[in-house]
């Protein structure tokens, strides 16, 4: 099987990931934060290890400014609910997941705030962080409380300014929140060196830990509005939430196995390097690029951006269709429109979006020619 749909969760895993979620719930999978007794404790120094690997890794000098969550849709939930008041105006990119985008709209649906999206200039030749920036101030209103950004789409490589993007929100006083999703581990992010408020991140694509857990890494002085209260081991006579960071956040039991495994992760992506594993990758995508892109009848979407995600079609077969007949050829894309109604309008894909392709650590020249040898053999319709 040939595995092209790390955009979606990173498969496989280093070993040592698979070996310390077992070597968890083996011998020392206590709850955290929950007893003195040692495998309690076990677990909460295992929890503590992976927040203060992870605030080294996102350029943050104090490890509890990281909080746990079940993934990056759920910490961007945290984030964006935590933030936002009613009245409130928030701008978005016209790429956007549907991780912001849903909440975002959900919010405004219920009258409490109102929204817009500015222009990534995703298919603007003349595109540059200027000009992004230039149209974000256009749209600034007088209540604008945040901006939202993918650092990386999740639909092609295209990625964001985010160092600028920044200091406009600084200079307006406006919270900044980054969807790192399809660039934490693919690209160096340094929160407060970039200036960010919140960054958002899932532990199971690029940082290579298993699913059911992500993280908020958080600016200094940001402090949120809970989304979810509850027991956390800490000030347990009082009703309110704690005051301060992780265990305000952190309410119920932690996914210890999963945050075990993401330390192996975050460890394995570290002794690569990151700037090492983005190169790889895009070497990768350029051989995919010039292999489909020289070839009659298929599409390719924003391929001038180079990184872990390529998307294309052929012409005249549904991308649905194209997905099921790879998948019948032991290859694993992912097909249809990836949570993203935002980014297929604004690249124009047609009706029933497009086929993705994405890069891991794992992935090889061999894998991209024999897509190429599989797409080539649909298009003749064997």
């Amino acid at each position: 099987m040939i595995y092209l749909d790390n955009a979606a969760t990173s498969f496989p895993k280093p070993r040592a990931v698979y070996e310390e979620v077992v070597r968890c719930m083996m011998t020392y999978g206590g709850n955290p934060g929950r007893g003195s007794h040692a495998l309690s404790m076990l677990a909460a120094e295992k929890i503590y290890e992976c927040r203060a690997l992870a605030a080294e890794f996102f350029g943050v000098d104090e490890p509890e400014r990281v909080f746990f969550t079940l993934n990056t849709t759920h910490a961007l939930n945290t984030v964006l609910k935590g933030l936002l008041r009613v009245g409130d105006h928030v701008l978005i990119s016209d790429i956007e997941h549907n991780a912001v985008y849903r909440p975002i709209w959900k919010l405004a649906e219920e009258g409490k705030i109102t929204f817009g999206t500015f222009d990534s200039m995703v298919k603007d030749p003349e595109r540059n962080a200027a000009a992004i920036c230039a149209d974000v101030v256009r749209r600034l209103h007088p209540r604008t409380r945040m901006i939202v950004s993918t650092h990386t789409s999740n639909i092609c490589s295209v990625g964001m300014p985010i160092r600028e993007l920044a200091a406009l929100c600084r200079k307006n006083r406006i919270f900044f929140v980054v969807d790192g999703a399809q660039s934490a581990g693919h690209e160096l992010i340094s929160v407060d060196e970039m200036g960010i408020d919140a960054l958002c991140v899932p532990g199971h694509k690029g940082l290579y830990g298993p699913q059911g857990c992500g993280m908020v890494i958080l600016g200094k002085g940001i402090q949120l509005s809970t989304l979810t209260e509850g027991g956390n081991g800490v000030l347990s006579l009082e009703g309110a939430m704690p005051s301060f960071s992780p265990e305000r956040y952190e309410a119920g039991t932690l996914p210890t196995p999963a945050i075990a495994g993401l330390y192996e992760g975050l460890r394995s992506v570290q002794t690569l390097g990151v700037a090492a594993i983005g190169e790889y990758e895009r070497s990768l995508f350029r051989r995919s690029a010039e292999l489909l892109g020289n070839t009659k009848g298929i599409e390719l979407y924003a391929p001038q951006y180079e990184g872990g995600t390529l998307l294309f079609n052929c012409k005249g077969i549904d991308a649905e269709n194209v997905g099921r007949r790879l998948n019948e050829r032991g290859i694993c894309v992912r097909s249809g429109y990836h949570c993203s109604a935002l980014g297929h309008k604004t690249l124009q894909t047609p009706t029933g979006g497009a086929v993705r392709v994405s890069f891991g650590i794992y992935n090889t020249v061999s894998d991209v020619e024999r897509l190429y040898e599989a797409v080539r053999e649909i298009q003749n319709g064997s």
